[in-house]
């Protein structure tokens, strides 16, 4: 990749800045694999239902309301539109919300969801399996899902933040206008090029662009 020297400058500036939060991030995110906590994990699960074209923020604030108000594991689904109404698209996400409870919480409301995950060899195969069954969820939620709960340090999360700032760097052309598997693989074998290129761990790298893109850090 050919890249402006103030590009590499500005990166490499931006990582220096925040390299210690996202340190801190990524063990927070390892700790609570480590932890095995069900809970933790299906909340995570359930984030990342949300947050497509929606604030990260709002997304996690639903999460917490969900679980003060005992609707985490089972919820109707009209009672879930509702909770969700501060985010775009609440009907087809309250329908995702409803299936994952159902089809990762038993009739005992006990989460089955840390035996399901650690079945898997690798991170790219528990992600191929989550956005094959898990209704809402494409590459880019199981991604951004499995490196939220230490799972997915070598995946990358391919919102339109990230394709953006891969644009402005000469990474790729221009902006997808969709993302099907091939695609997403091949941005994804892109940026793992850049960011060895960089120096900057693929896990990282994701944190900056998103850093430059928006200003700002969360989950």
């Amino acid at each position: 990749v050919f890249m402006r020297p103030e590009n590499i400058d500005m990166l490499q500036l931006t990582y220096k800045a925040i390299k210690r939060k996202i340190d801190e991030k990524l063990q927070a995110f390892r700790n609570i694999w480590k932890a095995g906590d069900n809970k933790k994990i299906f909340k995570e699960l359930l984030f990342c239902l949300l947050t497509p074209q929606s604030k990260a923020e709002s997304a996690w604030e639903i999460i917490e309301n969900l679980e003060k108000k005992n609707l985490l594991l089972r919820a109707k689904e009209n009672i879930l539109r509702n909770e969700l109404r501060k985010i775009r698209f609440k009907n087809k996400k309250a329908e995702y919300i409803k299936n994952a409870q159902g089809m990762f919480v038993d009739n005992n409301g006990k989460i089955k969801i840390v035996e399901i995950i650690e079945n898997f060899k690798s991170p790219t195969e528990a992600r191929e399996w989550l956005a094959d069954k898990v209704k809402g969820m494409g590459y880019k939620e199981a991604s951004h899902f499995l490196r939220n709960i230490g799972k997915g340090e070598d995946l990358t999360i391919l919102d339109r933040h990230i394709l953006k700032a891969l644009v402005k760097f000469g990474i790729i052309a221009e902006l997808p206008n969709s993302l099907n598997r091939k695609k997403y693989i091949s941005i994804e074998q892109r940026m793992r090029e850049f960011s060895k290129e960089t120096d900057i761990p693929l896990a990282h790298l994701d944190f900056v662009l998103w850093q430059i893109q928006t200003k700002r850090i969360f989950k």
